[in-house]
């Protein structure tokens, strides 16, 4: 709609915005009407129309077979139309037209912004399966008739509410109509079932809407004048009831046709198992969140048992293994509590780097420095987890072996992601300057526990290749290459 409306006329960002604002309520009109809707904008000349957005029904059948969006029509070929733009007026003159052997009744709406008439809707009721209407649909009709009146003068839609019509409830859900006192004068079947699911165990019809909503609703104090108010259809809103019976949500939509509350339409839904379900998803993701967070709070128990068994041991190269194992457990538990702050099993990986180089370097302080660049980004916790450990191992082994004794130096760490989105790749690559690998050195056959647990991680569980070459310069070079997921 936006390359239509700036391609072909003369209308602003604020009148665009208007019809955006149209276009996402109309399909409460549709519904109500039984009828497609097709808005024409006149052109930058003024002498064609141009359709711009169409809404077909989803209570009856659709009298336009083709997307009408794009097409233009010069002045004059539909006369309705023109009465409708220079008359400001709901045009319904004239005799069904034929399409296809269907008879459709045409009718024009003006919409009205601030005074001036920004385009026209038409309104097409497809005739072949009219028949006596029932109470239901001469209510909807009426509704519809006093909706059309609101766009034809500029009160509908409402500019202070911006609505998601994909989670509000639409006609079909459930419909009550008020008078302008909130007594309901009509109730769909599903509207009285909904409060019926709340406990209601009369009619609907005759009662006050508001009162008897906020007497079903629970309550320790006095009745809740709120939402007596927001259930009368005062202003409108969009609300949920919720009590032992389930929980319903309502839109209350104030009818104003000529400018005066003549009465209000609330549309309801039973979200009675939406909501259970989400109340189930949320004590799924808290629980998973509280095991990760007791898997942390356990390791770091672990943790802190090897560093007192290291501190009483006697044995140099002993104390040391116990260290080593005190790291990997930690890198582990560092995957952890990131997970269990999170809602998925999705974890930004680089903040988990930075804080497994942190805890390597303190092996050396002072000594190597160690930094990060590029973005390892979001990654799967089956990922992260085992990728925590293998950059454990690199680092450590980088920081024990690649300097000596007083030596300075620098170990960068980066990651560049790449590849199509069914085919993400994480390039890795670990860097000193250190040393350098000894002669005949073959790290795929090397018996150090650190390089067989990064093989074992990296071939096994991470379906990706591990190689260990001389740097370009000086020193060693560590690439690792894994298929990732996309990130989203």
């Amino acid at each position: 709609m936006n390359d239509l409306v700036r391609q072909h006329t003369a209308l602003g960002d604020t009148d665009l915005e208007w019809l955006h604002l149209l276009v996402s309520e109309w399909q409460l009109l549709s519904d109500l009407s039984f009828a497609d809707l097709v808005l024409w904008v006149p052109t930058r000349d003024g002498t064609r129309y141009v359709s711009v957005a169409q809404m077909r029904p989803n209570t009856g059948p659709t009298s336009y077979q083709d997307d009408m969006v794009g097409h233009l029509v010069p002045r004059g070929r539909r006369p309705l139309l023109d009465a409708a733009l220079d008359e400001g007026r709901i045009v319904r003159e004239g005799d069904p037209e034929w399409r296809e052997e269907v008879p459709v009744r045409v009718e024009s709406i003006p919409v009205r912004r601030e005074g001036r008439v920004l385009g026209v809707i038409a309104r097409n009721t497809n005739l072949l399966t009219v028949r006596t209407p029932s109470r239901l649909e001469l209510t909807y009709l009426q509704s519809a008739s006093d909706l059309a009146q609101m766009i034809a003068a500029g009160s509908f839609p409402f500019p202070d509410q911006q609505v998601d019509m994909d989670a509000s409830p639409r006609v079909g859900d459930g419909l009550i109509r008020l008078d302008a006192d909130g007594v309901v004068q009509y109730a769909s079947p599903n509207g009285l079932s909904a409060y019926h699911r709340l406990g209601l165990a009369s009619d609907l019809v005759g009662h006050h809407l508001g009162r008897t909503t906020a007497e079903l609703a629970p309550s320790r104090g006095p009745v809740d004048e709120a939402l007596v108010k927001l259930a009368s259809g005062y202003a409108p809103r969009e609300f949920e009831v919720e009590c032992a019976g389930g929980v319903i949500q309502l839109r209350a939509i104030p009818l104003k046709p000529k400018g005066v509350r003549i009465g209000s339409l609330v549309l309801l839904r039973d979200v009675t198992e939406l909501r259970r379900r989400e109340r189930e998803l949320i004590t799924k993701d808290a629980t998973i969140r509280e095991i990760h967070h007791r898997v942390k709070n356990n390791l770091q128990t672990v943790a802190a048992l090897l560093r007192l068994q290291a501190r009483r041991m006697g044995s140099a190269q002993g104390r040391e293994a116990l260290n080593e194992a005190v790291r990997r457990v930690g890198s582990i538990a560092i995957v952890h509590e990131t997970l269990s702050q999170n809602l998925d099993e999705r974890v930004e990986f680089d903040e988990i780097a930075d804080r497994v180089i942190a805890m390597v370097a303190e092996i050396s302080p002072g000594r190597v420095t160690c930094r990060r660049t590029g973005r390892f980004g979001i990654l799967d916790a089956e990922v992260a987890t085992p990728l925590a450990m293998v950059l454990t191992e690199v680092l450590q082994n980088a920081l024990e072996h690649a300097f000596t004794v007083g030596q300075t130096g620098t170990v960068e760490v980066s990651a560049v992601r790449g590849g199509s989105s069914a085919e993400a790749r994480l390039l890795i690559t670990v860097q000193d300057d250190g040393c350098g690998l000894p002669e005949g050195f073959d790290p795929q056959q090397a018996g150090n526990l650190g390089l067989q647990i990064v093989r074992t991680l990296v071939e096994g569980e991470l379906s990706g290749s591990f190689g260990m070459v001389p740097a370009p310069e000086r020193g060693t070079q560590v690439v690792l290459d894994i298929p990732v997921r996309a990130e989203k």
